[in-house]
């Protein structure tokens, strides 16, 4: 077996009993990974110089085919309600026939770091059959001095063959796809999917698991940071704005997906960005869109034209077309991916139901309780099968990458939260004047006026109303936006169909929250929608 490249030599492959492919390269740079991916037919070229793969059947996530290994140790840790079991013997049987797999072939190795904050960081080798693979995670992670590759010692490893079918009679899985993680000896595997993302999620959900039991909050938000200090962290699932919303000009980037708080405040777990790119324009998303045109992104389904122009607006492929790009592509991100604790926290839902004000003040105790809640709709494309926006709840959103029971996430988030007095705004992005069909997307120039008076503290001082459904305080009026579109139930043709709809989420709210109730306080219980005031 040839290995190539800058690595540790007591700490190859072969110390995982990987050791029959054909050759390993080892934490080549981008120049090199360009040239192995074009050379083996993995991808080709954009006219700006940007590297396009196409990932076939998986355009998004398989939450389905993700499964946990249950052993002495994780057993009485994970919470088994929202994660698939594998038995320890099925997973050797799986990493015995992936390596054999392996055999022959030419693999990709990058050794990387998740988190930024050196006291929890997470030294991360990445193994892929694909060199676009190595490429997307070297833009995603967190790229080490060359000068310590020589001694880096990997906490976790994933191994990632696309070409490998499972068994699910043999492995004990559900389908030819699998993403199997080992918590307890830090090793997942993945097959069967050429879905990138999948590298990247296996990360944090091992980070997820982690982190907790050293007071550290794991979190599914982007992050960012004025110029006074101010940090700001927006929760939300794919889809819901957070890329969109946390690349402000006039502040700076911390991350855009995944990020760590912790007794010195938050930080990036990651290097990169991996922005939905459907519909992408320079006029709405001008940082975004240039990172789109420079060498080293990967863009994922994009579909290019005969001159090798990406057309954005083209989902032929998939509605999830993506753009995966170091952070330093971005002009204002940060350069230590660090900062302090938050003073805003803001939680963005994509509201199919067309129900939500467009912005609401939170109470502590409604800020657990929405954080627990997780609703959104699920975007077109996030997961395999999803065609259109559906309502969901993802608790903390983020679910299919939480290990542990939902409440200790929320325990922790309550405690940091009164812990250093954090405002919490609960923000809709989603549809406005009706439900998705009937009504619009909420005006994303309207979202960034009520987001910039919120984060500058201007909007505490308006004049608040409560919602008749909700519970939740919301502006009257703000300056720079619409005042009608504050009311959403003025921006329906037909009020007695908004309080319908109204109600019925209302009801799901309640519903979802009942496996939670026992693990809550009163007043978090007490911060439950209920029709409190009759709409008029």
């Amino acid at each position: 077996m040839e290995q190539i490249g800058l690595h540790n030599p007591a700490n190859g492959v072969e110390v995982i009993g990987l050791s029959g492919a054909s050759s390993v390269r080892y934490n080549l740079i981008e120049t090199e990974l360009y040239e192995a991916a074009l050379q083996n037919k993995e991808a080709e070229l954009t006219i700006d110089g940007a590297l396009r793969a196409v990932t076939g059947q998986h355009t998004g996530r398989s939450p389905k085919d993700k499964f946990v290994v249950r052993d002495g140790k994780t057993d009485s840790q994970i919470w088994w309600d929202n994660n698939k079991p594998l038995s320890p013997e099925h997973f050797e049987l799986l990493r015995k026939d992936m390596f054999a797999h392996a055999a022959g072939k030419n693999l990709y190795v990058q050794d990387l770091i998740g988190g930024a904050d050196a006291e929890n960081a997470l030294p991360t080798r990445v193994v892929t059959e694909f060199a676009w693979h190595a490429l997307f995670i070297r833009n995603l992670l967190i790229r080490p001095d060359r000068s310590t590759l020589a001694a880096f010692l990997p906490k976790l490893t994933i191994v990632n063959l696309p070409s490998f079918k499972a068994d699910p009679a043999r492995h004990g899985c559900r389908s030819e796809t699998v993403i199997a993680c080992d918590l307890t000896n830090g090793l997942v595997l993945i097959g069967g999917t050429s879905y990138a993302g999948e590298n990247k999620k296996s990360v944090f959900t091992v980070l997820n698991y982690l982190l907790p039991e050293n007071g550290v909050m794991p979190m599914h938000c982007s992050a960012n940071v004025g110029p006074d200090g101010d940090a700001a962290v927006f929760f939300g699932l794919s889809g819901t704005g957070k890329t969109t919303l946390s690349a402000d000009p006039n502040r700076t980037l911390i991350g855009d997906d995944e990020h760590g708080w912790g007794e010195n405040g938050i930080f990036n777990f990651e290097g990169g960005c991996y922005a939905k790119a459907i519909k992408l324009s320079a006029e709405a998303e001008p940082e975004i869109y240039a990172a789109t045109r420079r060498f080293g992104t990967v863009l994922e389904n994009v579909v290019l034209d005969e001159n090798r122009v990406p057309n954005f607006d083209d989902n032929s492929l998939t509605e999830n077309t993506r753009s995966a790009y170091p952070l330093h592509f971005i002009p204002n991100a940060s350069k230590t991916g660090l900062a302090p604790h938050p003073k805003t926290i803001i939680m963005l839902t994509a509201d199919a139901f067309g129900v939500m004000p467009p912005i609401a003040k939170l109470t502590p105790e409604q800020a657990m309780y929405h954080f627990l809640s997780g609703y959104t709709a699920k975007v077109a494309g996030t997961e395999k099968g999803v065609k259109e926006p559906e309502a969901t709840f993802s608790t903390c959103f983020g679910a299919p990458f939480m290990p542990r029971h939902p409440t200790e996430y929320g325990n922790l988030l309550r405690d940091l939260i009164d812990r250093h007095g954090v405002d919490c705004w609960l923000v809709n992005t989603g549809w406005t004047g009706g439900a998705y069909g009937t009504g619009r997307r909420m005006p994303i120039k309207e979202t960034r006026a009520l987001l910039t008076s919120a984060l500058n503290g201007s909007l505490k001082s308006a004049e608040f109303r409560t919602d008749a459904n909700f519970g939740f305080a919301v502006p009257v009026a703000v300056p720079g936006v619409d005042t009608s579109i504050l009311d959403p139930r003025s921006t329906w043709t037909d009020g007695i169909s908004y309080d319908q709809q109204a109600a019925k989420l209302v009801a799901m709210f309640i519903s979802n929250f009942a496996k939670f109730e026992d693990h809550v306080d009163s007043k978090v219980r007490d911060a439950a929608p209920g029709m409190l005031i009759a709409a008029e």
